[in-house]
């Protein structure tokens, strides 16, 4: 029982991650999911400051914590555990994310050290799911999966850029950010149920 519900765990972080950001995203006056960062709820002097980590990366570094052990404790191949250790380390970015704020100006010149530290496990968080889509790839999936796989990295890269050019320019980053890792957490929801 308690497997099945660990194997179901990255299902539920996927879901969970857009619920919670929606909620908090309520719950700051003004908000823009189309032009503000996802970290900007809980970046430093923002309204929902302390309960957006609550709300949102720590509940979601535990979810991928646990899928991540299913995946390296089960009777899996090497390319699967590696995927599992890959998750496991976005799991701990994540919470790593939310235990240190951004700054309230995302465009700043001279960041805080917090931001800085911030914003490494941001990357960290991205490189870490992005890799783990492509090593599972390797592994024996079925084809449909590879190219639904392949889809998602494609989206995640494509959805990056448009967000950093939009950084570029003061846009809709918010939007392609979401569109970017939602990418990857809609691979991760549908890997969930595949190999539960």
């Amino acid at each position: 029982m308690l497997l099945e519900l660990t194997s179901l765990s990255g299902l539920v972080a996927s879901v969970w991650f857009a619920v919670g950001v929606l909620v908090t995203g309520r719950l700051y006056d003004g908000y823009s999911h189309a032009r503000q960062f996802c970290s900007e709820l809980g970046a430093t002097g923002s309204p929902v400051e302390k309960l957006s980590p609550l709300i949102n990366n720590y509940p979601l570094g535990v979810m991928f914590g646990l899928f991540g052990w299913y995946l390296i404790s089960g009777v899996h191949s090497l390319l699967i555990v590696i995927s599992g250790w890959l998750i496991v380390i976005h799991g701990v970015s994540t919470v790593f994310a939310g235990y240190y704020p951004m700054d309230a100006d995302p465009y700043i010149k001279e960041p805080t050290r917090q931001y800085e530290l911030h914003t490494f496990a941001g990357m960290l968080m991205m490189l870490s799911l992005v890799l783990a889509i492509i090593v599972v790839l390797f592994s024996r999936v079925s084809f449909s999966f590879k190219v639904f796989s392949v889809t998602c990295v494609i989206l995640f890269f494509v959805f990056l850029f448009k967000m950093i050019k939009e950084y570029q320019r003061h846009g809709n980053v918010g939007l392609y950010q979401r569109l970017s890792y939602g990418s990857q957490l809609l691979w991760l929801g549908v890997y969930s149920l595949i190999i539960s």
